[in-house]
This record gives structure tokens, sequence and C-alpha cells, in this order.
């Protein structure tokens, strides 16, 4: 899907065919578009491919008619597995316009060209790419949050969980933080080859404004790296919490199969053809059902720990006293 956007004012417009200093935003790319890019624009076919590649690294490169630049953006779909993860983007530089090529939908972008980006101006193109890299180490940092938020949820789950879906879902977060990680990590070494690239000149207060978006990136990998640590232990944890809680139950079925087998075994010694006690009472029934009974709940009694939920229901008041000291 192709869209031109012209700016008027501090605003943006979408516009029917293409101006001086306009932007055409391409999303969802197809090969319509891509063709259109290639005969109409002279963009090698080389590069878009690049673009389309979902592995494609952060990079910037000139050509005669233009500069381009590709740079990785988070994108949210809930329709896969991995609900969080990173695409290429490609930032054409062209005299009179900017062309972005992306093969999905991103909140960067979104911003971008909802005039959500203060001092935005499509004449000036390296102001344009520093708010699209800020945007960008934004977004990261905000799904980064969210990520996070969604793996306390899980963890509460895990608490009480003895199957593998919550960890199914922990490992899929963490691999977004992997996809996080190494695109941030792509979008900063680009970053510092603008720093010091002779193909984009920046201003003095242009400047001031890549060193914002290099130390936002930077805070975006400690997070990710943080988040992936933290994640990484939780799940070896948690998987011993599930095994644990397999264990606990188990150990009650063990402990229900033998309380029913002592029945069977007392019915199955009166029902020997031998003189038995009881034989000759008109209670006998009663009298062997109450010592199956009785037998039974003796033997769950020892057989339960009874013992250790006395001891942690003793231990909890002293343990909540010193966290509220505390």
């Amino acid at each position: 899907m192709t869209i031109i956007r012209s700016q008027i004012h501090k605003g943006l417009v979408q516009s029917q065919s293409l101006e001086k200093d306009c932007w055409v935003d391409i999303r969802d790319a197809s090969k319509q578009d891509l063709l259109r890019l290639e005969r109409e624009f002279g963009v090698a076919p080389e590069l878009l491919a690049d673009i389309m590649d979902i592995d494609e690294q952060a990079r910037i490169e000139k050509e005669e008619t233009y500069t381009a630049l590709i740079m990785r953006l988070p994108v949210y779909d809930e329709s896969y597995e991995v609900s969080f993860f990173t695409v290429p983007v490609g930032i054409l530089l062209f005299n009179d316009k900017i062309i972005t090529v992306c093969q999905k939908s991103s909140d960067v972008l979104d911003e971008m060209s909802g005039s959500r980006v203060r001092d935005l101006n499509l004449r000036n193109k390296s102001s344009f790419v520093l708010n699209l890299m800020g945007r960008a180490a934004l977004v990261y940092l905000k799904a980064l949050k969210e990520l996070n938020k969604k793996t306390a949820i899980i963890e509460r789950e895990l608490q009480k969980s003895v199957r593998n879906n919550e960890l199914v879902q922990l490992l899929s977060i963490q691999k977004s933080l992997v996809f996080f990680t190494t695109s941030i990590k792509t979008n900063e070494l680009l970053l510092e080859k603008l720093q010091k690239s002779p193909l984009i000149h920046f201003k003095e207060d242009e400047q001031e404004l890549l060193e914002d978006v290099l130390t936002d990136n930077k805070q975006a990998i400690e997070m990710a790296n943080i988040y992936s640590s933290i994640l990484t232990g939780t799940m070896d944890a948690f998987a011993s919490v599930i095994s644990n809680n397999l264990n606990i139950v188990m150990k009650r079925l063990t402990i229900v199969s033998i309380a029913l087998m002592i029945p069977a075994m007392v019915s199955g010694l009166f029902g020997m053809n031998v003189p038995l006690p009881f034989q000759d009472s008109p209670f006998a029934f009663a009298w062997i059902v109450g010592l199956s009974l009785s037998a039974s709940i003796i033997g769950a009694t020892v057989l339960g720990d009874r013992k250790r939920k006395k001891l942690i229901t003793k231990a909890l008041p002293y343990t909540h006293n010193l966290m509220v000291h505390r």
C-alpha cells in the first residue's frame, strides 16, 4: 500500500500525486509497489530485495540519485506465535522526496504519519531520519515494558500450574527479547556510522538530537538485556516449580491409591472360604465396612504430610511479620 504525504504547516496530509518534499510511505509492500519503485524512481532491485529480507541488518549506502538507509523497527502482531518481532524498513532520501519501504506496518510509522512527532520537517532529510530512529527507540522501550508486564502475569499463573502452556508463553517472550536486542544493537551501529559518515550532514542542534537518540537506544539495549537475564532465570526456576507441583499431585494420587487398597485387602481377607471372626454375627457387614473405613482414614492420615503443613502454617505469620517490619 502506497500513501503519498505532503506537509502543510506542521501537519501531514495525504496527497494524490507526487509533490516536492513529499513522503512516499509504502507499507505491506506488494510486487506492484516494488516494481513501481524500480521503474519510476530508479531504485536498485538488489536494494529492494535487501529491504524485503526479514533478516536484513541496519546499514547506510550511497547511490547515484539517493542515499539509502536500512534500520529495524518493532512490530506487534498477535496473529503470530511470537507477537513482538522486528522488521527492516528502507529509507530512501532523494533531493526532493523521502521514500520509506516496509513489509509490515509499525507503531513507529503510525506515529510519524499521525503528526505525533514534534518539529517533523519533510524538507529536512537528516531531521526526518533522526526523528524516525528516535521514535523507534521509544517504541522499543514501550514494547519492552509491555513484555515485562506479560512476564509478570505469566509468573503468577505459573505458581499454581502443572502444564507447559505458561512456559511456552515465556519462551515466546524470550524470542521477542532476542529479536529486540539484536535489532536495537544494529540500529545503534547505524547511529554511530551516521555520526562519522559524510553521506548525511547534521546541524548543531541535530547533533544534540542524535546524542539523545543514542542514549535512548542504549537504554533500550540495557533493558532488553536485563529482562532477558531475568526471564532466563525465571524459566529455569518455574520449570522446577512445575516439576515439583507435578510431584505433589502424584504424591496425593499415591496416598489415595494406598488408602483405597486397605478396604480391598480387608474385604479380601473376609472373603476367604475359612472360618472367620464375626461370620455368625448379624452385624458382620457393618463391622467390616467400619473397619475398612477406619483403616483407610488412619492410613491416609499417616501417609499425609500433616507435620509439614503445621510447620508451614506456624512459619507463615513469622515470615509475614518480618516482611512488614522491613
